[in-house]
């Protein structure tokens, strides 16, 4: 056994070790995956060691800085393998131990062979397991090592939410990765209800009903990473569909410069943040990532002399020092009745999840005028047109114009992966498409270990800003049309189109992303 520290290997003589420190409290499980012993997860993390892979033929293991080192006789043990050892910091450790356990492989395996009575389901999903974290339940029944494989190989991808889909030929699992979807697993279609009613008490949802859609989260530990799974089930033709989004609180952690705003977009959108009062609205798609602009929004207004007050549909990250409420339409807790609530409470800053309907837009309205800022989404396909969403909803220009302070449009695209990425000259079509000059050179995804050969590596945001001036207001008041008002908003400042092009010149991005957003503003000039 070789020990290494700092790049310096020590080497121990096996007779210098004493054998009878040999605990029993590691059983031997074998990983049908990889074909050898693997050390349990429970011992791994309490005693911190971890297989970190070969080299040279040899196992190399991880040991966490201030580990007992007597740990690595039971591994030797254990192992029955020569290995080598280097020590590690907590961090680095927590990162190979969520790795390491995250999915041996086996998932597929076990769904291949998954055959249980589907007599009485009450009795098949059982109790939900007492482990605090999900990997330390590698014991239990197969439905559940299923579902905790597939979360935690989920989690370690990045992936943002698991569609399990029924159909009459079989349980499709499909993993949305950069926001693409991807077909990881196909089970036996009598595994479906033993899946769904496993995952429904894991979210506390009720079994017995099948004809209605319901909602539930499940709170979950990752090798000491918190994640936050939202599900939801909807009645099918051949089954309940369930969709697991996953939300790593590790994210709420963003701030304004780790969003990848353009210096002008970023510049609008901290002036209106210095306001003492008014509306900024961040529009897009569901999935855009506007909830994460809000909060990187709120990040920086906490600073502990402002009260904070949201209005949510779902809480998606708790963020310490902020008051964060859940709209609850059963018991009657809408968007509108929770922000006349916290109104009472004397907020300085108010944060409404969504504007949809009259009542809360025109709250939020009389809100601003009475001293508070109040930071909100709209669904709408740009900026300027969230000024007509909201003529739509009967607020009074008027008021619109002295309330509006910016608006935020924002779309997610793929990002190349900066080690596998490779220059192509566009093509013509591709070209007159984004008005580039025929030739320019673009990148295109190539594939490597880094980004598991999809050519790429998370995702970026596109954003375009209006700030609304006097000339804006005078031109919302008076009830401009929306190009009159694109007109001179964008004088200056990039719209969506230009910010993805921008993406694409400097390599960020591949032209096909950048024509996905920008392909309206180019058919409009």
């Amino acid at each position: 056994m070789k020990i290494k520290r700092g790049g310096e290997k020590i080497k121990t003589a096996p007779e210098e070790l004493p054998q009878e420190q040999v605990a029993d409290d590691i059983a031997a499980p074998v990983s049908e995956a990889a074909n050898i012993i693997e050390i349990p997860y429970s011992f791994a993390r309490d005693n911190g060691v971890v297989i970190a892979g070969e080299e040279d033929g040899r196992l190399k293991i991880a040991l966490r800085e201030n580990a007992d080192p007597y740990v690595l006789l039971e591994v030797r043990r254990h192992l029955a393998l020569p290995f080598d050892v280097e020590f590690i910091d907590a961090a680095a450790f927590e990162k190979q131990l969520s790795t390491r356990y995250a999915m041996d492989g086996s998932a597929e395996a076990m769904a291949s062979s998954f055959d249980m009575d589907t007599g009485d389901l009450n009795n098949i999903a059982g109790d939900l397991p007492t482990a605090e974290d999900l990997l330390d339940s590698a014991d239990d029944a197969p439905a559940i090592r299923l579902i905790n494989g597939i979360i935690a190989e989920a989690a370690r991808q990045g992936v943002s939410d698991i569609h399990i889909e029924p159909y009459e030929t079989g349980l499709v699992v499909r993993m949305r990765i950069d926001g693409v979807l991807q077909e990881k697993l196909r089970m036996p279609p009598h595994v479906a209800p033993v899946i769904v009613s496993r995952i429904k008490v894991m979210a506390r949802l009720d079994i017995a009903e099948r004809r209605i859609p319901q909602d539930g989260r499940i709170g979950l530990t990752l090798g000491g990473k918190l994640i936050d799974v939202r599900v939801s089930t909807l009645p099918s033709r051949a089954g309940e569909r369930v969709v697991l989004r996953l939300l790593d609180k590790d994210n709420a952690d963003l701030n304004l410069d780790l969003l990848g705003m353009s210096e002008q977009t970023r510049a609008i959108l901290q002036e209106a943040l210095n306001e003492p009062n008014g509306i900024i609205l961040v529009t897009g798609p569901t999935g855009s990532g506007k909830t994460t602009t809000l909060y990187a929004g709120l990040k920086q207004l906490n600073d502990g002399a402002r009260n904070i007050l949201t209005v949510e549909d779902p809480v998606e990250y708790a963020i310490e020092g902020v008051g964060q409420t859940q709209v609850n339409t059963k018991v009657g807790l809408t968007f509108a009745t929770g922000l006349r609530a916290i109104l009472r409470q004397d907020p300085d800053v108010v944060m409404l999840g969504e504007i949809r309907d009259h009542e809360t837009a025109e709250i939020a309205v009389q809100a601003s005028l009475t001293g508070h800022l109040v930071l909100s989404t709209v669904h709408t396909n740009d900026a300027v047109g969230a000024i007509t969403r909201l003529r739509d909803m009967k607020i009074e220009p008027f008021l619109l114009a002295s309330t509006l302070r910016a608006v935020i449009a924002q779309r997610l695209v793929r990002r190349l992966c900066p080690d596998c990425r490779q220059p192509v000259q566009a093509s013509g079509s591709v070209a007159s498409l984004l008005g580039f000059d025929s030739g320019t050179v673009v990148y295109q995804p190539g594939g490597c270990d880094s980004c598991n050969h999809t050519g790429f590596q998370g995702r970026i945001g596109v954003f375009e800003a209006v700030k609304i001036d006097e000339t804006l207001r005078r031109l919302i008041n008076d009830g401009g049309d929306e190009a009159i008002i694109t007109r001179h908003a964008f004088v200056g400042n990039p719209n969506l189109g230009a910010a993805a092009r921008a993406l694409v010149r400097s390599g960020e991005t591949t032209a096909e992303e950048a024509i996905r957003v920008s392909r309206r503003e180019s058919n409009d000039g």
